[in-house]
C-alpha cells in the first residue's frame, strides 16, 4: 500500500477475510431484469468528487454501484449492482456486473449514461459499461500497471486513470457512446526521486480542478502533486507545475473545496492532512503545513476526503483506526478545524462518497466486506450511522447516483 514492491491487488488479497459476504447473484448483459437507472440530472457525481449538493432528497430508491478485487480471496465476481433509499439509506443487492476485472474504482459519465472502472492488474486497463442495459462496451489498456483511481473530464470526452504500480496517468478519448478509445497520452512521473521508503512513483489519484482548467495527479511514490494542462482537442498533458509534500508523506487523495481556491490533500504514510492553496490562472498548488487526522498515535493510513458542497465540512476516511474524522471548513476554505472522529462500524474504510443530494455518506470497508451508511447533518455535519452495514465481498468503492 504504502511499500514498494507489492502490487495493491496483492495487498488486498492477503486482507481479504475469508468471512467477508457472498458474491452478489451475476447478471448479464442480456438479462431481463431491469437496470438501476443513471441518474436523472446530467451532473451525475463520480466517486472521485468530494462535493455533494444539498438537493432534496428524491423519493424511491437510488442506484448503488460497487467496486472490488474480483482476484482477491473472498472477493466479488465483478461490480456489484444495488440501490439505495435516499432517505432511510437502506441498501438492497440487485446483482452483478460479471466481466469486469478487479474493479477496484468507480466514476460515471457527467451524462449519467456510462459507468468506467479500473481493472487493477499488473496490465492495467479501463472499462466502460453502458448503464441502461449493463452492457460492457470494451476495455482500454491503460499503458501501465496497478490503475486504482480514475475519473471524467467536465466535458464527458476524456476518461483520466492513475496507474499506481508503474507511477503514471493516462487519457482515453470518450466517444458519444460512452466507449473508450486507445490512450491518448500515458505519462510517467520520471523525477523527483522515490520518497523515503518507496521504490518507484506510485500514482493514486488524477482529478481536474474545478474550474476545468488544469488536471492533476497526485502521486505517493515521489511526495509530488504533478499539474498539467490538458489539450482537450488532442487529449495531451502538457506539465505546468509540482508541489511537493514534506519527505514520506506519501499523498493519496486530493479534493477541492467548492470554491476553487484550496484543496486538502490526505498523506497516507505520516497520517497527516494539509491544506492547499491554488491558483486556477496557474494551475500551481502550494502545500500547507500538516495537521492532525485526530486519530491519535498509530498507523492510520487516512484514505479518501469529501467535502460538502456548500464548504463548511470537510471528512476523511482513517483505515488503520477505521473511523471518520470531521473537519469544520474556516476562512473561507483555508483552515480545517478538527471537530471529532466517528467510528466507522467497519474495517478499513478504503473509500467514501456523498449521495448526490448530500444527505448520506457511504463508506466501503475493505476488510470486513460493508458498506456502512451514514446520515449527514446539514446544519452540523455530524454523521449518524443508519443501521447495520450493508455486506458486499471486499468492498473497495461506493458509487451512490
Amino acid at each position: 500500500m504504502s511499500g514498494g514492491g507489492w502490487s495493491r491487488r496483492r495487498f488486498a488479497g492477503v486482507l481479504a477475510r475469508t468471512a467477508a459476504a457472498a458474491a452478489l447473484p451475476a447478471v448479464s448483459a442480456c438479462d431481463d431484469t431491469p437496470a438501476p437507472g443513471p441518474a436523472a440530472t446530467p451532473a451525475a457525481p463520480a466517486a472521485s468528487s468530494g462535493a455533494a449538493g444539498r438537493e432534496h432528497a428524491r423519493s424511491g430508491p437510488r442506484p448503488l454501484h460497487l467496486g472490488t478485487y474480483t482476484s482477491a480471496e473472498g472477493g466479488g465476481r465483478g461490480i456489484g449492482l444495488a440501490e439505495y433509499d435516499a432517505r432511510t439509506g437502506r441498501i438492497t443487492a440487485l446483482g452483478t456486473v460479471t466481466g469486469v476485472a478487479d474493479p477496484s474504482y468507480l466514476a460515471v459519465h457527467p451524462a449519467g449514461h456510462t459507468l468506467y472502472a479500473v481493472n487493477e492488474r499488473e496490465d492495467g486497463a479501463v472499462t466502460a459499461v453502458r448503464l441502461s442495459d449493463r452492457k460492457v462496451l470494451g476495455s482500454r489498456s491503460t499503458g501501465g500497471s496497478a490503475p486504482c483511481h480514475l475519473s471524467v473530464h467536465p466535458s464527458g470526452r476524456w476518461l483520466l486513470s492513475a496507474n499506481y504500480g508503474s507511477g503514471s496517468v493516462a487519457v482515453h478519448p470518450v466517444d458519444a457512446s460512452g466507449a473508450l478509445g486507445e490512450p491518448a497520452a500515458v505519462v510517467t512521473h520520471s523525477s523527483p526521486p522515490p520518497g523515503p521508503g518507496q521504490q518507484g512513483p506510485h500514482a493514486h489519484q488524477v482529478v481536474t480542478s474545478p474550474d476545468g482548467g488544469h488536471v492533476l495527479a497526485v502521486d505517493l511514490g515521489t511526495d509530488t502533486v504533478y499539474t498539467y494542462r490538458l489539450d482537450e482537442r488532442a487529449g495531451t498533458l502538457r506539465e505546468v507545475s509540482r508541489a511537493h509534500t514534506r519527505p514520506g508523506a506519501g499523498p493519496r487523495h486530493l479534493t477541492f473545496h467548492p470554491g476553487g481556491r484550496y484543496a486538502y490533500l490526505a498523506n497516507e504514510v505520516d497520517n497527516t492532512v494539509a491544506v492547499c492553496a491554488y491558483d486556477p490562472g496557474t494551475g500551481r498548488l502550494t502545500i500547507g503545513e500538516a495537521g492532525s487526522t485526530g486519530t491519535g498515535p498509530g498507523t492510520t493510513y487516512p484514505a479518501q476526503l469529501l467535502v460538502t458542497a456548500d464548504g463548511s465540512y470537510a471528512y476523511l476516511a482513517n483505515r488503520g483506526h477505521n473511523s471518520l474524522t470531521r473537519y469544520a471548513v474556516a476562512a473561507g476554505g483555508a483552515q480545517l478545524r478538527l471537530l471529532d472522529t466517528v467510528p466507522v462500524g467497519g474495517d478499513f474504510p478504503r473509500q467514501i462518497a456523498f449521495s448526490p443530494d448530500g444527505g448520506l455518506l457511504f463508506a466501503a470497508n475493505q476488510r470486513s466486506g460493508t458498506v456502512s451508511v451514514f446520515r449527514v447533518s446539514a446544519g452540523t455535519g455530524e454523521l449518524r450511522l443508519t443501521g447495520e452495514p450493508f455486506a458486499s465481498p471486499v468492498a473497495v468503492c461506493a458509487l451512490p447516483l
